[in-house]
């Protein structure tokens, strides 16, 4: 008794069990990532911070837009130089953003590592429910400060020196 026959379509494997041969698949790139166009890092950093200012001795970054694959290493960039340094207060501002997705978590996470390695806070300001969920799903609902509006913070003193008693 030989090997059954393979017909067109079917060949065997190991145990002379057939199965049919499934042809590769070539993916599509969806109609948004076909019209997108590729830009700049320095384009993509001036795309999603909106606004920068420093108030109370807490550095304000709004953001806007999205925080994506292609614009997190610019917003990476941008974040590492708020960071560096000791005890940086930072507060970002996500009322403005319209998607995140994990490589946007990915620049949220390291922002806050960075910020607790030199001791310092992180605060994310958003009112939208999604993000808190997303971050929940996510595992990282405890990570993060998360308030639904900016903190009251005093304006900072432009020529602010420290005092000094004297005797």
């Amino acid at each position: 008794m030989g090997r059954p026959a393979l017909t067109p379509g079917r060949t065997a494997t190991g145990a002379d069990r057939p199965y049919r041969r499934i042809r590769p698949v070539r993916l599509a790139l969806s109609m948004y990532e076909i019209d997108r166009p590729r830009v700049s890092a320095r384009e993509t950093a001036r795309d999603v911070v909106a606004a920068e200012h420093v108030a109370g001795g807490a550095t304000v970054v709004s953001l806007r837009g999205e925080i994506d694959v292609l614009t997190a290493p610019a917003l990476a960039e941008r974040l590492d130089a708020l960071t560096v340094s000791p005890r940086p207060d930072l507060v970002l501002d996500l009322r403005s953003i319209a998607f995140i997705d994990c490589a946007g978590l990915g620049v949220l996470c390291r922002a806050r590592n960075r910020v607790l390695a030199r001791r310092g806070r992180l605060r994310l300001i958003s009112d939208n429910g999604c993000l808190v969920r997303l971050l929940r799903v996510a595992g990282l609902g405890g990570v993060f400060d998360v308030q639904p509006h900016l903190p009251h913070l005093p304006p900072a003193v432009a020529n602010e020196a420290p005092s000094t008693a004297s005797p």
